[in-house]
């Protein structure tokens, strides 16, 4: 969802995420204010009314002209199919970006707490029961959020107070008709010639926007009358459903239904099939999985263009490329056409089988110089994935598929600030019984991980012994060297560093056994260094980094770059080369920050603050400490309860706390806190220049006590890791 900003004068622009207006608003002017006074009169208004009518338009103008201090945001429930993932929507809505294992919906109240804030929700008809407990939780507790839900129903909460909105009236349909004509058919114009025929067309389609936009659209091949005389027989065949039909289903059918009639038979066949995406998807997604019985992949192109011209499709420019778009409403009478034709659940498995396929691609080339582009790639895909996924995890014989495509995008979890949906599904894979080992031995691995990371450490235990017992039992080399390397990062974060060593060799030994290189087997490589540099042996840690350095120079590796950089960082820091530090330090923040990694995110700014302190600005500092604070509850554990990791954090507060006096500290403390993630990684990365006046003297080394914990770790590494 691309972020924008509204004008707020002086005060700066306020955050938010509504799209830009691309083409006129016509009319509404009343319905504007009425919609205006509602909410400030309330602080749940539901816009309803029939498919096509443009609630969302309203809702998004209206949402516009809102002065909240803490922005609009806008989140589409439209693609979403399970409701177990709506809470997780509106926390990638509202940009938040939350890897630990607790609720969504805990992340969003603390976060909505203390905000004044407008959230725009969008298409939740079929989520109604998920979405309206969120909306309620949500508004019991935070006093200062209000919500416009968009939806054909109303969202049947407590305080809610409804805005049904009608169809344009004639006036104002004519000016939509004749707005979007002008756009699509350079000169055309209404007058004395086509008014009578323009009129009466909006008045047959009911004025509703969706129809009134798509008749213009024909006009390329199409003049006004022509499109009144065929539009007779069309209504007549579209409105010979059941008459105890409701009947805003039967005008949305006539609306959608007459562009359908429009189309030829390639077309109509292309728009069913289309109708298995779910949000965006690209030109070589539709070939593959919409061509063959009665559509050839080479002219899938040319349809898919006609589709375009007849705003049957939408085209949008991402950062993953050229991306196409169908309007829920269009999608789902299409996905109506294709289960009359008996079709859906062929295309539904060729669906599965393009996103699993790109999945491994992307697995493959995330050890690539292309890591950016997948990492871009799998963001714009998510709700295709998600559909697969689902599918694999709810169709019987496919809970393999799932296990694999969960485990597959492992990358994409870890490396892109996905940990807590990772889990999610990864946990519903291993929940289900599959036929093949290796699949589901993956996901155990994958899930292990992510809880290491979260340091959720009894279940990553679990998920990893279950995954090496059964990789033995099977002979599965690949998954034991996983399963023994996950343990020994465990056995890191607990404090065990002699196991974690002992674990790290062995599992890296049995990667080079069976040819293994990626960014895995690197990372095995920085956290076995990180195990040295905590039991003193810089060298030793330096010379495995280095090797890192040097793999992922030669791959154009960039994730696995970034620990092996705060690796090298720590040990720069260790020796009193700061300036080192700051310049190692500031490439990894970029390169975690750039791949919306958090936990390297937030243990490169750690550190920083550390090598602020040490500098001389002891105030700048207690605000990097701040903003971290404010980042780990989004992680896990804070510096995963280790007592090694904890103490450049330690000798950050105490030099801080030092110079300050504890009310000060305490005060500056609080001021990072208040920092988004944004702003504090700016405010890390920007710090240039000599050190003020009064700066604290570095010192020649750290003291030892950045170097080894302040007490014994091997009670609870032992216990920990078994």
């Amino acid at each position: 969802m691309q972020r924008s900003h509204r004008p707020r004068g002086a005060g700066g622009p306020v955050p938010g995420n509504l799209p830009l207006e691309l083409d006129a608003f016509v009319g509404r002017s009343a319905e504007l204010a009425g919609l205006a006074g509602a909410l400030g009169a309330a602080r749940l208004v539901t816009v309803t009314g029939m498919g096509g009518v443009g609630k969302s338009r309203l809702a998004a103008r209206a949402a516009a002209r809102a002065e909240r201090r803490d922005g609009v945001w806008r989140v589409d429930l439209s693609a979403i199919r399970d409701p177990g993932l709506v809470e997780y929507a509106v926390v990638e809505g509202l940009g938040l970006t939350d890897q630990t294992s607790r609720p969504p919906r805990e992340t969003l109240l603390d976060h909505l707490a203390d905000r004044q804030l407008l959230l725009v929700l969008d298409g939740f008809e079929h989520l109604v029961d998920a979405s309206a407990s969120l909306v309620g939780g949500l508004l019991r507790g935070a006093p200062g959020l209000r919500v416009l839900a968009v939806g054909r129903r109303p969202l049947g909460v407590a305080g809610e107070r409804l805005f049904p909105l009608a169809p344009l009236p004639g006036p104002d349909a004519a000016e939509l008709f004749a707005d979007r004509a002008a756009a699509r058919l350079p000169g055309f114009a209404v007058h004395d010639g086509n008014r009578s025929e323009v009129a009466e067309l909006c008045r047959r389609l009911d004025g509703i926007p969706l129809a009134v936009e798509l008749a213009a659209g024909r006009l390329n091949a199409l003049s006004p009358a022509q499109l009144l005389s065929r539009l007779e027989d069309r209504f007549r065949l579209l409105t010979g459903g059941a008459r105890d039909a409701a009947a805003r289903h039967r005008t949305l059918r006539t609306a959608i239904g007459w562009s359908h009639e429009l189309c030829t038979p390639e077309e109509r066949l292309l728009w069913s099939r289309l109708s298995v995406f779910a949000g965006q998807f690209d030109l070589e997604a539709a070939e593959y999985v919409c061509s063959g019985e009665g559509l050839a992949a080479d002219s899938v192109l040319d349809v898919l263009g006609e589709l375009l011209a007849q705003s049957v499709l939408s085209r949008e420019e991402t950062v993953a490329g050229v991306r196409y778009r169908m309007l829920e409403t269009v999608r789902a009478y299409g996905a109506d056409w294709l289960e009359a034709t008996g079709d859906a659940d062929r295309l539904r498995r060729r669906h599965r089988d393009w996103y699993m396929g790109l999945a491994t691609w992307c697995e493959l080339d995330w050890f690539s110089p292309r890591q950016g582009e997948v990492a871009a790639r799998v963001e714009s895909e998510l709700p295709n994935l998600r559909r697969a996924l689902e599918h694999c995890l709810t169709e019987p014989g496919d809970a393999h598929l799932g296990q694999y495509l969960a485990g597959t995008l492992w990358f994409y979890w870890v490396g892109c600030g996905r940990l807590s949906e990772g889990r999610h599904w990864l946990e519903r894979s291993v929940d289900l019984d599959g036929d093949r080992d290796q699949s589901r031995l993956k996901a155990l691995w994958v899930l292990g991980y992510i809880a290491v990371l979260q340091g959720d450490t009894v279940p990553a235990l679990s998920a990893l012994q279950e995954c090496r017992e059964e990789a033995e039992r099977s002979g599965n080399a690949t998954a034991v060297a996983y399963a023994e390397h996950r343990t020994g990062c465990l056995a890191l974060v607990t404090d065990d560093m002699a196991r974690a060593e002992t674990l790290l060799r062995s599992a890296l030994d049995r990667y080079h056994e069976i040819g293994e290189l990626n960014s895995n087997v690197l990372m095995g490589q920085v956290e076995l260094a990180m195990t040295l540099a905590f039991q003193g042996d810089l060298p030793g840690a330096v010379r495995l980094c280095e090797d890192v350095r040097r793999v992922c120079e030669d791959h154009g590796e960039r994730w696995a770059l970034a620990y092996a950089l705060f690796v090298l960082a720590y040990q720069a820091l260790a020796e009193g080369d700061a300036a080192r530090t700051r310049q190692l330090l500031r490439e990894c923040l970029a390169i975690a920050h750039t791949f919306h990694d958090l936990l390297g995110t937030v243990l490169a700014v750690e550190v920083l603050a550390l090598v602020t302190a040490v500098e001389g600005d002891p105030a700048e500092a207690a605000v990097l400490q701040g903003a971290a604070s404010r980042m780990w509850p989004s992680v896990g554990l804070p510096l995963f309860g280790s007592t090694y990791y904890n103490a450049p954090h330690e000798r950050c507060e105490a030099l801080a706390r030092e110079h300050l006096g504890d009310a000060r500290y305490a005060e500056y403390v609080r001021e990072g806190a208040l920092l988004g993630r944004e702003a504090a990684v700016v405010r890390a990365l920007g710090r240039t220049g000599p050190p003020p006046l009064g700066a604290v003297p570095s010192p020649p080394r750290l003291p030892p006590d950045m170097r080894e914990p302040a007490v014994s770790p091997t009670s609870k590494g032992g216990e920990t890791t078994g």
